[in-house]
């Protein structure tokens, strides 16, 4: 038997599993795309500071229900928002020193840029309904501005900020159809419990 007749059986013993470029391009793929979504969401939003943020309000709802003035009730839900701010801001620094991220990054304009001017127009729009005695439109109204500035934001972070916005939206909606003393209680379910809720999965799904 001549040497040439092993010939073929070499070349199918080393052909036989030839490099599989199509998985590797899969491949390649995958981790680009990751990548990129990594550098253009701003990941810094705090889970447990947004849950945080939701008991403070689930105990300011307490006390607003509790009080006989318009003007006192308002205070109260003022102090929370600010406490709240204080709150949030505080945490998401830290998540973002612990993550070494800025909070002056790209994705972190992209968020403040979407979340802000909701913001702002809620703040014109509470000072506007409170010097007609338009009071008792509030709640429908910050739930709806909070959910906008939340999906809007949302849209440059991780994926349950701007699904909790549009459950805020909902709340808002919901707000409107309802007769007006069920505000109270929307927003202890909106600012409180929904607040909670997504502020834990985010703090398990996206580091803290």
């Amino acid at each position: 038997m001549s040497v040439h007749q092993f010939r073929p059986k070499e070349i199918e013993e080393t052909t036989d599993e030839p490099p599989r470029l199509g998985d590797r391009a899969i491949d390649n793929l995958r981790f680009i795309r990751e990548t990129m979504e990594r550098s253009t969401s701003f990941t810094a939003v705090p889970g447990y500071g947004g849950a945080l943020m939701g008991a403070t309000a689930i105990g300011a709802a307490i006390v607003a229900a509790n009080q006989t003035s318009v003007k006192f009730w308002l205070i109260t839900w003022m102090a929370e928002a600010v406490l709240a701010f204080a709150i949030g801001f505080l945490a998401m620094w830290q998540k973002a020193r612990l993550m070494q991220n800025s909070l002056v990054s790209a994705p972190a304009r992209k968020f403040a840029f979407g979340f802000a001017p909701p913001l702002f127009a809620g703040i014109v729009l509470t000072i506007l309904f409170y010097k007609y005695g338009q009071t008792e439109l509030l709640p429908c109204l910050w739930l709806l501005i909070y959910g906008a500035a939340v999906t809007t934001g949302g849209m440059f972070s991780v994926k349950p900020v701007p699904l909790m916005g549009i459950g805020f939206l909902i709340l808002g909606a919901i707000a409107a159809a309802l007769p007006l003393e069920f505000g109270n209680y929307l927003m202890a379910f909106g600012f409180g419990v929904l607040q909670i809720i997504f502020g834990l999965v985010i703090a398990r799904k996206h580091g803290g």
